[in-house]
């Protein structure tokens, strides 16, 4: 059980003033039913991280807590994607693509978007920080720590994580909130790489902070 110290470690880190939520690839080619790679949505769902997500979101919301959408997006004609990795061929041969301005690239339910929701769109790369707009977003933003949820712990999550921390930023896993493929893989993962750089924790240690009361000197404490 965690300690009161980590518990009011964690509730400063979590300041709504200096956190930013970001969900990677939530998006309906990816985690929908419809997805392109339905095993991943399969775990997705199953294991409860969407949902958590979804609870994430809404509490984000109602806490003042900005919210972030990182969306993996593709040209119809390819143009400027990457073409040199395995995954990147792979993807264009999938049955469903994440063209832009299709439902594909459209969060999924059942997480909500809000009109002061950011959603940032990337036609290349791994990694929802690199070359796009969302360090600068967070640095206008005041952001201090960021909060990192959705799929894939394969790549982009592990890949959002270290960008963040490269960037000065202190990063925050609920690990109940990211999914993977196999489902065995997203513990290993955090165990043995997200724990040595980033604060892990769960849902509801996240909902509970951002619940909790805070006094004049609950400022973000650094990693």
């Amino acid at each position: 059980m965690p300690s009161r110290e980590s518990h009011e470690r964690l509730t400063a880190l979590l300041d709504p003033a200096t956190t930013v939520l970001l969900t990677v690839e939530c998006q309906q080619g990816v985690v929908g039913p419809d997805s392109a790679l339905p095993e991943l949505a399969a775990a997705a769902r199953s294991s409860g991280a969407l949902a958590n997500i979804a609870r994430l979101v809404a509490a984000a919301h109602e806490s003042g807590v900005q919210v972030m959408h990182a969306v993996a997006e593709s040209r119809p004609d390819g143009r400027g994607g990457n073409r040199n990795a395995r995954l990147f061929r792979a993807a264009a041969r999938l049955p469903v693509q994440q063209h832009s301005g299709s439902t594909a690239v459209r969060v999924a339910p059942p997480i909500e978007v809000a009109d002061e929701d950011l959603v940032v769109r990337r036609l290349h790369g791994l990694s929802p920080l690199a070359g796009t707009d969302v360090d600068p977003l967070l640095r206008n933003l005041g952001c201090r720590t960021l909060v990192v949820t959705g799929v894939s712990a394969n790549i982009a999550i592990p890949n959002a994580v270290f960008d963040a921390v490269n960037l000065g930023y202190t990063a925050v896993v609920p690990a109940d909130a990211i999914a993977g493929v196999p489902a065995e893989y997203t513990p290993a993962m955090v165990r043995n790489t997200l724990a040595l750089v980033a604060t892990v924790t769960t849902t509801d240690e996240v909902l509970g902070g951002w619940k909790r009361p805070r006094g004049p000197g609950a400022a973000a404490t650094p990693a």
